[in-house]
């Protein structure tokens, strides 16, 4: 079982960056597909970027993509997602999720653990 906790939300003004970490617990960490997605208010749940568990194969949403880089440090048992050129619309509350799967086709049900989620608003 793994859990996971998401930090580094905040307020930033638009064209901004901001860095959200994501510690995970549990000894087979490094085994698992990382996942971040984001809801905003009043919207569903979306994808944003994933990064396999060797941290060599990583995806983005297009509407992040050029912007938004994701990482990992398997020794720290730590994701980030780095955001850069933030946008109004990248507002959302962000949440971080593991899943036991190689390939989860970016679905959420394909993620088996979340965080609680971490508040990003980018004001214009």
């Amino acid at each position: 079982q793994v859990q996971v906790v998401e930090s580094g939300g905040g307020l930033v003004q638009a064209g901004g960056s901001l860095r959200l970490s994501c510690a995970a617990s549990g000894r087979t960490f490094s085994s698992y597909t990382m996942g971040w997605f984001r809801q905003a208010p009043g919207k569903e749940r979306e994808f944003v970027a994933e990064i396999r568990w060797s941290g060599s194969r990583t995806y983005y949403a297009d509407s992040v993509k050029g912007r938004f880089t994701i990482s990992r440090d398997n020794a720290k048992n730590t994701v980030y997602l780095q955001m850069n050129s933030l946008k109004p619309e990248d507002t959302a509350v962000y949440y971080c999720a593991a899943s036991a799967l190689g390939s989860t086709y970016y679905r959420i049900d394909s993620y088996d653990y979340w965080g609680q989620g971490t508040q990003v608003t980018v004001s214009s």
